[in-house]
């Protein structure tokens, strides 16, 4: 490029150059560097700058995306392609790096459209035909109104990682910002995303970032994965009191919390009951928009009664379902307030998977003895 007349030494200090700046402010005019061209620059020995020896024009070009764009000459500039310390700037360094890996398609973010022109102008001087350009929608905040960011309290993609969001999941939602495939289908596998997507279906206008609708799509893929493949994949999610626990019986309470785990770091909040005691919170109860409705002694001789059925029962989930149904017509209850009253006393959380279930896999000896504990608190 030297040698051809499109790169050349800049002479300058950093002081000049800030002088031209702010003549160009003083002018109310666009600094241009291109303005400012020595005429007899120095021969480039690697110890200052190498500028780019811009040709000036205006541009149209398609991007798959936005379609139609251009540009004017003021756009273009004579930019810096060699620092002084002997690095390219990226903006040379991608162009050839692209064209030695034989890339087809550049697709970056919209804040690269202004760079556009400049980059046209060196694929030119290199004699490099310009890759298809495709320019993606923002991603915006929750509000629809602005880019999303740090200051905006978005988190890192590494972040969700180790909350336990699926890589799965987390590829399908990206994806899908700003792209479908004109069906009401919102679950792809990776297979499917490279089957389906085509750049003409992106959206030129930006896509809310929706953390809840993130939240609805991992749980659709941790519903979609078998037993043992779930326990693997969140093996190291587990609370501290589970670690000497077998894996037949955590393998069993995953199943159980599978059907509303969202993400793996909720499973201590869901599962701590099953591998400790938790201490008897009574707001649970008098907090309760049913359980609060009836004196502490009535739930007491409710609970009685239910302690004394269960006490019959095998404890398998059939067995206990049965049970639990039979309290209901024998107490009179609603499940609302019956079976609300026997999960806090067995498992001292606030919520809890189906009770037979639970109460199946806590067992016996401990669904029967937390019972008892909460009658003496009664």
């Amino acid at each position: 490029m030297i040698d051809a007349g499109r790169a050349y030494a800049d002479p300058y200090t950093p002081e000049e150059v800030q002088q031209f700046r702010e003549e160009a402010q003083a002018a109310k005019k666009p600094f241009l560097y291109r303005n400012h061209r020595p005429e007899n620059p120095p021969k480039w020995d690697g110890t200052t700058a190498l500028r780019f020896k811009s040709d000036p024009r205006d541009y149209k070009w398609h991007d798959a995306v936005m379609g139609s764009l251009h540009a004017g000459a003021e756009a273009i500039d004579d930019f810096i392609l060699v620092k002084s310390d002997g690095f390219p700037t990226y903006n040379f360094a991608h162009i050839i790096d692209d064209h030695e890996m034989e890339i087809t398609h550049v697709i970056r973010g919209q804040e690269f459209i202004a760079s556009v022109p400049n980059y046209l102008n060196l694929y030119e001087a290199l004699h490099f035909e310009a890759p298809v350009l495709a320019t993606m929608p923002h991603i915006l905040g929750p509000d629809g109104k602005k880019k999303l960011s740090k200051r905006d309290g978005a988190k890192d993609v590494l972040d969700y990682l180790r909350d336990g969001f699926l890589v799965e999941a987390m590829i399908n939602f990206i994806a899908s910002l700003g792209w479908n495939d004109g069906t009401e289908q919102e679950i792809f596998t990776q297979q499917e995303l490279i089957e389906k997507f085509s750049l003409d279906r992106v959206q030129r206008s930006g896509a809310k970032f929706d953390e809840n609708r993130l939240l609805w799509m991992n749980g659709a893929w941790i519903r979609s994965l078998n037993l043992d493949e779930l326990y693997e994949r969140s093996k190291d999610f587990w609370p501290e009191t589970a670690r000497n626990r077998d894996e037949v019986y955590k393998k069993q309470v995953l199943g159980l919390v599978q059907e509303r785990l969202k993400y793996f770091a909720e499973i201590p909040a869901l599962t701590n009951f099953f591998f400790e005691d938790l201490p008897l919170d009574m707001e649970l109860i008098d907090g309760n928009k049913q359980l609060k409705k009836f004196e502490h002694a009535e739930l007491k001789t409710m609970l009685e009664q239910a302690k004394a059925s269960l006490e019959q029962s095998d404890f398998s989930a059939g067995g206990l379902t049965e049970r639990l149904n039979a309290l209901l017509e024998t107490t009179g209850q609603k499940p609302g307030v019956l079976f609300s009253l026997i999960r806090i006393a067995s498992t001292g959380a606030p919520f809890s998977p189906g009770l037979a279930d639970t109460l199946a896999v806590l067992g016996r000896e401990t669904s029967l003895r937390r019972i008892g504990d909460t009658l003496r608190s009664l």
